[in-house]
């Protein structure tokens, strides 16, 4: 991703890094919570995972590398001086995006098989065109140098990324997830998935907002 972030207001800077310790806590939550079976052979959920395993390895491995390298595209010292780092990190985020995508809608055709509703896999495919279809519209913009457009298109993907964790975040911390019950989780998820666009643009209204320059912040002040 070529991001175009103008040396942040110290307002930014301090929000940008509040808004990803934020997104760091939700990780560490979720790996605990949510994936800790990935160190316990013995876990049951195994079973389950059997009939897709090698599609679900994939998946976690695309995903891991969109959610968890997005955050340094954000950083403006590497884009700076590191303009190749920066746009290897965002060849990569694009391409774990556009893989994990497809993949999701395959998974969930087994979880169908074993007991998930129709309407879960058509959110999936939902889901998962919201996020193939803002990172190809963020690297369509970012190849033709349209940088503003880029990164409006690009925070829009990333928060439709973010869904992932929001889930179970929401599921667990609220007791949501036990017992477990498809209907449950499917309605948290259609609404994470039908919120997802709103946080991003929310996202893109607070950044212009804060990382407007002086002058034209002051004239917006006036002007309201």
């Amino acid at each position: 991703m070529i991001d175009a972030m103008q040396a942040p207001s110290a307002g930014g800077f301090r929000l940008k890094y509040l808004v990803f310790a934020a997104i760091a806590l939700m990780a560490a939550y979720v790996l605990y919570h949510n994936e800790r079976f990935l160190i316990e052979p013995t876990n049951p959920v195994w079973q389950h995972y059997e009939p897709f395993k090698w599609w679900l390895l994939s998946h976690g491995l695309a995903g891991s590398c969109a959610l968890f390298l997005a955050p340094m595209q954000f950083s403006t010292r590497i884009r700076n001086r590191f303009l190749r780092v920066h746009q290897t990190i965002g060849a990569i985020y694009v391409i774990g995006a556009l893989v994990l995508s497809p993949l999701g809608v395959i998974i969930q055709t087994f979880d169908e098989a074993q007991g998930a509703a129709r309407s879960f896999t058509i959110e999936t495919a939902i889901q998962a065109s919201l996020l193939a279809i803002t990172t190809a519209f963020g690297l369509f913009f970012a190849l033709r140098r349209q940088i503003d457009q880029h990164r409006r298109w690009m925070i829009r993907s990333y928060a439709a990324a973010l869904t992932f964790l929001e889930i179970r975040v929401i599921l667990g911390v609220f007791g949501l997830d036990d017992p477990f019950d498809w209907h449950t989780i499917e309605t948290v998820v259609w609404s994470c998935t039908a919120s997802a666009l709103l946080v991003g643009d929310i996202a893109n209204e607070i950044y212009e907002q804060v990382n407007a320059p002086a002058p034209l912040r002051r004239r917006q002040r006036v002007a309201a």
